[in-house]
């Protein structure tokens, strides 16, 4: 009886997800603005960037960080990110990606920041969701915001 439940859910799932259409949570020509704090290697950062869909796949976009710490340190840098969405199948609800990033650091060790991101974000309406996301490379993070799509 409990594999029969476990079915029974899995279908209604299932059904759920292809009526949806397996649209990404960005399609080609969307934006996206991403904002929120975060916790790195040189401090307390307070991040935003936007995202511009190249693809339904594929986002690129300029972000800032402004670290707070003994001395305040920003970077301002570029993304991209691919979105496995359709990949996996996932509903558009969340979003799942992975990228990388280059980017110029003010006040901090290394002036030339590279690195590669994997994150998340659910989508609690059409328009907004919480997102977070870490980060590894010359610098590790960890950022916890809002996205909200424009």
């Amino acid at each position: 009886m409990t594999k029969l439940k476990v079915v029974v859910i899995l279908f209604l799932l299932t059904g759920s997800v292809v009526a949806q259409g397996f649209r990404a949570p960005l399609s080609k020509g969307g934006k996206q603005l991403n904002m929120g704090l975060g916790f790195n290697s040189y401090g307390l950062p307070i991040y935003g960037g936007v995202d511009f869909a190249v693809h339904d796949e594929v986002t690129i976009g300029p972000q800032v960080n402004i670290i707070f710490d003994d001395e305040t340190a920003f970077s301002i840098g570029f993304r991209g990110d691919y979105h496995f969405n359709r990949l996996f199948e996932i509903t558009p609800d969340w979003d799942v990606y992975a990228g990388a990033n280059i980017g110029v650091g003010f006040n901090t060790d290394d002036d030339l920041d590279l690195g590669l991101q994997i994150g998340g974000r659910y989508f609690w309406s059409r328009k907004w969701g919480v997102n977070l996301e870490f980060a590894g490379g010359n610098t590790f993070s960890t950022k916890l915001g809002v996205s909200m799509k424009f």
